[in-house]
């Protein structure tokens, strides 16, 4: 007599388990952040191709979330469902940041030693308040840390401002001085500034799961000062990394 085995289905992933793994995702950014800002600092390109690892497990935790999200979400209350949306969201964005981290890995390898001291400085200091900003986002989600997502809105000003003046000193070239590998630069500070925005949008995912986390957020939105760099009338609302001009 013959038998027939049967599968037992895996049991499917709580709200906690995914909030947790939401959380690690947060982190896997922050260290491929982290680790590009080292192998610009460093000179070391070999470094930057652990980026690589990071992206692909960030993109297995993304599908893991997907799909954990798409079966749990239905049962469950509805503070429950609030964090499972944000989980969700959250993962699209860190998601797409380790594609930028990795397109940024391969400009550095293509540019090598060819990138100047002042670019691999400011480009150092890009990747370490991504880093930051990644970290803040973890923890005001993991801990409904409505200071933290604050200062990660107030971060990606000086991603602006470093982005500003590489792309002056690359494109504008006011000095007519000859710059070194100009176009892998101009990619790498992109892929930076693009990831902040990724990062600064984060926050306001998070507050999908909290209602006082969300208020606090538009709080500070609708109160902060929207200043204007005062040189030639100019209208960045913003601090103007083009002009270096104090926001009046």
């Amino acid at each position: 007599m013959s038998t027939v085995s049967v599968k037992t289905p895996s049991p499917e992933p709580s709200c906690h388990d995914l909030v947790k793994r939401t959380v690690e995702a947060c982190e896997l950014a922050r260290q491929a952040a982290a680790i590009a800002a080292e192998g610009i600092a460093t000179g070391s390109m070999s470094r930057l191709n652990d980026i690589r690892q990071c992206e692909k497990d960030l993109d297995s935790i993304d599908v893991e979330v997907d799909s954990g999200v798409t079966s749990t979400i239905t049962r469950v209350p509805e503070a429950e469902t609030r964090q499972l949306l944000a989980c969700m969201k959250l993962m699209i964005g860190l998601e797409r940041i380790g594609d930028l981290l990795l397109s940024f890995a391969t400009s550095a390898e293509s540019a090598g030693a060819r990138i100047d001291p002042q670019d691999a400085r400011e480009l150092t200091q890009m990747a370490t308040i991504l880093e930051k900003m990644l970290a803040d986002v973890g923890r005001s989600f993991s801990q409904r840390d409505v200071k933290k997502a604050i200062e990660v809105l107030r971060a990606d000003a000086e991603m602006d401002r470093l982005r500003n003046l590489i792309f002056l000193r690359h494109i504008e070239n006011p000095e007519n001085l000859e710059r070194r590998a100009s176009l892998q630069v101009i990619f790498m500070t992109q892929s930076l500034e693009r990831a902040g925005d990724h990062a600064k949008i984060l926050p306001k995912k998070c507050a999908t799961s909290s209602a006082d986390a969300a208020s606090g957020i538009c709080l500070w939105l609708t109160t902060s000062p929207r200043s204007k760099c005062s040189s030639n009338g100019c209208g960045t609302k913003t601090t103007c990394g083009r002009h270096m001009v104090p926001v009046m």
